[in-house]
């Protein structure tokens, strides 16, 4: 059929078809347009972790597109921040954040190893961020040679020796234990003669002393830490529950009915773990009240001292039991260690505070002024000043810094955990332990000058004649003959005194050959220290006899030396032009001397040194100076 179509009608269907051409067009052209820009982000990471979100490669996104990124540190290792083309990561210290994609990025997520602090029975460890290791203390075998570690990334220290994880898996160490030729290590753990491993399958492996089976933990599996006291080990399972084993006597063993625990310490007879509520239990030797933390809450870390045990709060402040000194004030700590008697911490900012042994503020002497004479021993500094009254820093469980009211004092000792003092009067006065009656002074007169050993109190009369009492069963105080002595000095467990014709007598213990003096001449002044003793003599040179062990009789090139003291294990020396030589244990900084000029008078304590400068105030070095100097960034 054929149709015909009107002009006007004809008109309108041309006017239809030409709209709906031009909506075609309209659609095509829009069709066709530029499509959203996309871009590439690149994605590394440095040694110590990984980047998990969005993963480690190059990856594309449209513009604007937001992603998430989250970078995850290794064990041993924290996350540091995020460097490259890092203008739209929303925060770029957060190792959770986010990118905004507005071009090419590369990125990269930077881990460096956690510093962190460990201590042994004497000595403290610190990891530094950039994997190297410091130590200071005892140092006996060896066991703070650590200065050419590198690549660590967790370290423990035992009693005599330290341990330190490599970033490969395997193991170093020094001192009295060595664990061979391990690998695949995570996490390593250091007891009183034997050294532990947690491999990264969670199984465990153990050498060094296994007398009580503390290194049969060849069966443990699913272990996610360990931990090594004296005499057992303690590893904590993937579920919460904890096995030991080695030495139970304490029952320090008995961890089978642990549940929920998050991390776990051992010291030498008892053990201590985390529960993930925050709370903490104990197991084992008591008798410090060591084992009584039941009230404790909010606790993320706990670390066990010989007889103390030490919590870190989730707050960053510290608590403690009975003993391990005093951490009230710390703040801002993220890691605690307890050692023979020292507790250290380890702040946010990697600086480190410490307390305890050898730790007591014997050194906070730099506030002192007007000071005529020190006096230095174990754990406590003693000072006179130019008015005859005294000042003490230090330990003060026995009394012994008790001097504050003490006036017209001429001259100071000190013992273990004593101070006795002179005064313009010929008397004497003492405050502290008096256990062997090294106190009992109250009826001396005529004197004019004191020394104070390990137990003994020696007093030098004017008619230079000798007195002494305390602690005798060496022989140390009998000195009742002695004549025409001119100067005292007490030792550990022996008496030393100059005679008038510069000669030397001794009594007392001679097991290192300390009182074999008989044949010095020549000598102003002595000095007694742990088991050796030194002489000055008139022509500033000085001599030495008795233990030897750490160089501290090495004094024979010494000249130009006006005064000596000596300390348990090292020998100090002031020169005629104010400066000041040492030799002996270093360990814990109290032969840091060098740099000290302007010196007077110097005194020796067991692991310190502390000097008198010639405008009356006073300088010290020691293990709290060096502690106080570590940043482990």
């Amino acid at each position: 059929m054929k149709i015909i179509l009107s002009s006007r009608r004809c008109h309108y269907v041309a006017r239809v078809s030409i709209f709906l051409l031009t909506a075609v067009l309209i659609a095509g052209v829009v069709g066709c347009g530029q499509p959203a820009p996309s871009y590439d982000l690149t994605i590394s990471s440095t040694a110590g972790g990984n980047v998990t979100a969005p993963g480690e490669g190059t990856f594309t996104y449209d513009e604007g597109t937001v992603v998430s990124l989250v970078a995850t540190p290794n064990a041993g290792y924290r996350f540091v921040n995020w460097t490259g083309n890092v203008s739209t990561i929303a925060n770029v210290n957060a190792a959770a954040t986010n990118i905004t994609m507005n071009g090419n990025y590369g990125i990269t997520a930077n881990f460096e190893a956690e510093f962190m602090v460990a201590a042994g029975w004497q000595h403290t460890v610190g990891l530094k961020s950039d994997g190297t290791v410091v130590a200071v203390g005892r140092n006996s075998e060896g066991q703070c040679n650590v200065g050419n570690w590198t690549d660590i990334i967790q370290v423990d220290a035992g009693d005599f020796d330290t341990v330190g994880l490599k970033s490969d898996g395997t193991v170093v160490a020094v001192g009295d234990n060595s664990p061979g030729e391990w690998t695949d290590i995570v996490q390593v753990a250091a007891g009183y003669a034997h050294i532990v491993g947690l491999k990264s399958d969670g199984t465990v492996v153990a050498a060094g002393w296994n007398y009580y089976g503390q290194c049969d933990v060849g069966g443990w599996v699913d272990i996610e830490q360990v931990a090594a006291g004296g005499y057992h080990t303690v590893g904590l399972k993937s579920d919460g529950t904890v096995v030991a084993a080695g030495w139970n006597s304490y029952g320090q063993c008995n961890v089978g009915g642990w549940t929920n625990i998050v991390q776990v310490d051992a010291a030498r007879f008892y053990t201590v773990g985390v529960k993930s509520d925050g709370t903490v239990v104990a197991v084992g030797w008591n008798d410090y009240g060591q084992c009584n933390v039941g009230g404790w809450e909010n606790i993320t870390q706990v670390a066990a001292g010989y007889d103390y045990t030490v919590g870190l709060k989730s707050d960053g402040t510290v608590v403690h039991t009975t003993y391990g000194g005093d951490v009230g004030n710390w703040t801002d700590i993220i890691q605690v260690a307890a050692g023979g008697g020292q507790t250290v911490g380890v702040k946010s900012d990697g600086t480190v505070v410490a307390v305890g042994y050898a730790l007591y503020g014997q050194c906070n002497v730099g506030g002192w002024t007007n000071i005529n004479q020190v006096a230095a021993s174990s754990s406590h500094t003693v000072g006179v000043k130019s008015d005859g009254t005294v000042v003490a820093v230090g330990r003060n469980h026995d009394m012994q810094c008790d001097v504050g009211g003490w006036t017209d004092i001429i001259q100071v000792a000190e013992g273990w955990y004593y101070t006795v003092g002179v005064k313009s009067d010929g008397t004497a006065v003492t405050a502290g332990f008096n256990y062997w009656g090294q106190c009992d002074v109250g009826n001396w007169t005529g004197i004019t000058q004191v020394a104070a050993g390990g137990g003994q109190t020696v007093g030098l009369k004017s008619d230079d004649t000798v007195v002494a009492v305390g602690y005798n069963t060496y022989g140390q105080c009998n000195v009742g003959g002695w004549t025409g002595i001119v100067q005292v000095a007490a030792g550990d467990y022996h008496t030393v005194g100059v005679k008038s014709d510069g000669t030397v007598v001794a009594v007392g213990g001679n097991g290192s050959g300390e009182c074999n003096v008989g044949s010095w001449t020549g000598i102003v002044q002595v000095a007694a220290g742990g088991v050796h003793t030194v002489g000055l003599k008139s022509d500033g040179t000085v001599v030495a006899v008795g233990d030897n062990t750490y160089g501290q009789c090495n004094v024979g090139g010494w000249s130009d030396i006006i005064q000596v003291a000596a300390g348990y294990d090292h020998t100090v020396g002031v020169k005629s032009d104010g400066t000041v030589v040492a030799v002996g244990d270093n360990g814990s900084g109290g032969c840091n001397v060098g740099g000290w000029t302007g010196i007077v008078q110097v005194a020796a304590g067991d692991f310190y040194t502390v000097g008198v400068k010639s405008d009356g105030t006073v300088v010290a070095a020691g293990l709290e100076i060096e502690l106080a100097r570590w940043d482990l960034n």
